[in-house]
């Protein structure tokens, strides 16, 4: 458990680093996966962290957040310019007449995108700092051995880990 998301992806990133698989590590799942399990009740990390069937989801990093952005705003961008252009260039408009249609059309689809774009930022910060508020980040790491299971309680400790533990059930 992790009482920010700084050293939170620091030991995710250290784990990656000595070898562990992204799908040896995961994180706890959203509000509506929650909710499916649980119901209403208000469950702090403390309450979660032992379960064997709290459900479970892979981590996104702050690369892949910019990376979904940059796809969000480019597509958003690139799709009404190019049907903009095709049609105007099928219609035998000038270059001129072109590069206009699609500023007018690709300007204001880049803007929303750059708006739903914002969206997910915030939307995988509010997850963050929501599971910090009930207690902390959980991050759920699969060994198969005792020295990858003594590697992977050293990164978790090293990196201010709270209430790092091993279990004797995998998922």
């Amino acid at each position: 458990m992790f009482e920010t998301f700084d050293s939170f992806q620091k030991a995710f990133y250290d784990l990656r680093m000595v070898g562990f698989s992204r799908y040896d590590l995961s994180v706890l799942g959203n509000d509506h996966a929650l909710q499916e399990k649980f119901g209403s009740a208000y469950l702090s990390a403390k309450d979660m962290e032992d379960d064997p069937h709290v459900p479970r989801a892979a981590f996104v990093s702050e690369e892949g957040i910019g990376e979904l952005e940059g796809v969000i705003i480019g597509g958003a961008f690139y799709i009404p310019s190019y049907i903009a252009m095709a049609a105007t260039a099928a219609a035998g408009v000038t270059a001129t007449a072109t590069a206009a249609a699609v500023a007018i059309v690709g300007l204001p689809a880049a803007a929303i995108g750059v708006l739903l774009a914002r969206r997910v930022h915030q939307h995988h910060k509010d997850y963050y700092a929501d599971q910090i508020a009930k207690g902390g980040i959980l991050l759920w790491v699969r060994v198969s051995d005792k020295k990858r299971e003594k590697l992977a309680v050293d990164i978790l400790k090293g990196h201010s880990g709270k209430d790092v533990h091993v279990h004797d059930w995998s998922i």
